[in-house]
Parts: structure tokens; C-alpha cells; sequence
């Protein structure tokens, strides 16, 4: 059975996310480096342990969590697919169970919004955990004259919290954010597609998807 341990003291797989993410800081992206899968990967694993799912899921998404950008090391587009067929080959040369491989590589191929379905609550988990991921620190351009819309949206918000309310059936995304240098009409311009798709995959977990910023619900 691989575990979580196992994933992070790869040293190919180490090398596979620092190659990535340096191929997405030249393009010019946020970063996608250990903070991101490591904050992904945990976030989907306390989303499915929070709603009772096994144990075993939940580590199953945590480990699709931490791979699931492998895949910008060979091309941002389509790195989804790529992402997918990396770790079948890593994971199956590791001695993985093929269940559990098909689940984790179904997880990584279907989290991207171009091409995302929610087929299941690991891959639902890792939606949610993804691209909920907004935060400044994710920002890496220094001058900010220069800054684009994305560069903007991201360095606005101060704060990002992903609460489960059981009792509602409701998993909603809290954002504090600084308008002076993003207003909410630019965040959706950005973030529409990402907030539609996260409402699918928590319609998938059976919940029911919000959105505040700044105190003030929008979804």
C-alpha cells in the first residue's frame, strides 16, 4: 500500500514538482511549487476525513493532491492528462494497487477546469482543494506596476479559508481581500470557470457551494 510518506521522500518526484513549477515561473504563473501541492494536498485529504469518508480515500486524495501538477513539466496545456499518465508509470513502478492507481490518476486527470469533471469524491476533493488555493503569497512578480489581472487578484487576498458546515450541507469559500488592488467584478473575470467547477464537485460531495469576500455572500 503507498502511502503519503512514500509520495513526499521520492526524490523523482521531488524533482518532477521543482521542474515543473520552474517551468511555470518562466511562463510567467503563480506559483505551483511544494506550498501548492503540499497546502492541496492536505486540504483534500481534511475535506473527505471531515465529510467521514475512509480513512483510505483520504489518503488517496492527499497523494493526488501532491502529484497533480506534475504534469506542467512537460506542457502547461493539457498537463492534467500528462499529469495523469506521469503517475501511473511512477506509481506503478513504486508497486502501487491498480484500484487505487486508476482512482488517483482519474483525480489528477479531471482537475483542471478545461476539462474537469467531478466523476468522484477523491477527484471532487481535489477540485475544491485546488482552486480554492488563492492567496498573495502565490504571487512571484516583484514590481507591482507591472502586475497583471491574475498577478492582482492573487496578491489581493489577504485571507482564504475553506469551511465545511455539516450542518448546512455547505462548504463555502471565505476570502478577505484588499480592493485597491482587485475589485470583485476582476476576481470573477478570473476565478468564474474555477467557481462554477468547484460548485459541481461540492454538488458531487452533496453540498452545497458558497462564496464570500470581504463578509459579503456571493455565491
Amino acid at each position: 500500500m503507498i502511502t503519503i510518506e512514500q509520495i513526499k521522500s521520492s526524490e523523482a518526484i521531488r524533482t518532477y514538482i521543482e521542474k515543473e513549477d520552474e517551468s511555470l515561473r518562466a511562463l510567467g504563473f503563480t506559483e505551483h511549487s511544494f506550498t501548492h501541492v503540499g497546502r492541496v494536498s492536505i486540504m483534500a485529504r481534511n475535506i473527505l476525513l471531515q465529510l467521514g469518508y475512509p480513512a483510505r480515500d483520504a489518503e488517496l486524495a492527499e497523494i493526488a493532491g501532491y502529484l497533480h501538477d506534475i504534469g506542467n513539466i512537460v506542457n502547461r496545456t493539457d498537463h492534467a492528462q500528462s499529469g495523469a499518465v506521469m503517475a501511473f508509470r511512477i506509481l506503478d513502478n513504486m508497486g502501487a494497487d491498480p484500484a487505487e492507481i486508476a482512482t488517483i490518476i482519474t483525480a489528477i486527470g479531471n482537475h483542471d477546469e478545461g476539462t474537469a469533471v467531478a466523476v468522484n469524491p477523491i477527484t471532487a476533493a481535489l477540485i475544491l482543494a485546488d482552486k480554492t488555493d488563492v492567496r498573495a503569497s502565490r504571487v512571484r512578480n516583484t514590481d507591482i506596476k507591472s502586475f497583471d489581472i491574475h498577478d492582482r487578484v492573487n496578491y489581493s487576498v489577504k485571507r482564504s479559508d475553506l469551511d465545511i458546515n455539516k450542518d448546512k450541507n455547505e462548504i463555502e469559500l471565505k476570502l478577505q481581500i484588499d480592493t485597491d488592488f482587485c475589485s470583485v467584478m476582476d476576481y470573477f473575470e478570473i476565478f468564474l470557470a474555477r467557481m462554477i467547477l468547484c460548485r459541481k464537485a461540492a454538488e458531487r460531495l452533496g453540498l452545497r457551494f458558497r462564496l464570500s469576500v470581504n463578509g459579503q455572500i456571493l455565491l
